[in-house]
């Protein structure tokens, strides 16, 4: 919630843990405190929310799927930015800092890309799981999704162009 006027900003407590933490590889930069409670593997920790990876994939794609059919681009898509809340077990997307609202393919395509390398950068063997994302993604974008799949295959050989060239 932001006012401006009044000049008051709202800020909201997520009790739980970022998906970083809850998946495999992603807690090694994490703080000591959050070390005391996760196993690496991430398992355990996504037991004690009851919840799987592949429920925990499919959450993911759900959510982006909900942001994007409402034209809301994310711009900053990481595991660090998305939190299991611990109540409810649902999934919340945080850090909007660089949001924007567009209905450009190109846009939401762009936004499914940073998640992928956010997770390829971060998770190791990770390509099954963002598969997953994007299974449940698809599902819930419908007839949405073709013309953003086409548009992530050219942004993914933009990117692979871009990274061999240097």
């Amino acid at each position: 919630m932001v006012d401006a006027a009044e000049g008051v900003l709202g800020l909201e407590w997520i009790d739980g843990k970022t998906v970083r933490v809850l998946l495999p590889g992603g807690a090694e930069e994490e703080d000591q405190a959050d070390h005391a409670t996760s196993d690496l593997s991430g398992d355990a920790t996504l037991t004690e929310f009851g919840v799987t990876r592949d429920t925990l994939m499919s959450m993911i794609g759900v959510e982006i799927a909900k942001m994007h059919l409402a034209d809301i681009i994310h711009g900053d898509l990481t595991t660090s930015n998305m939190m299991l809340r611990r109540e409810t077990n649902d999934l919340v997307l945080i850090d909007f800092g660089l949001a924007f609202h567009s209905t450009l393919v190109e846009d939401k395509a762009v936004d499914l890309y940073v998640l992928e390398r956010a997770f390829a950068s971060t998770h190791p063997d990770s390509e099954p799981l963002f598969g997953s994302v994007l299974a449940s993604y698809e599902k819930r974008m419908g007839r949405h999704w073709l013309p953003i799949k086409k548009r992530l295959d050219d942004v993914r050989l933009r990117g692979r162009k871009r990274s061999m060239v240097g």
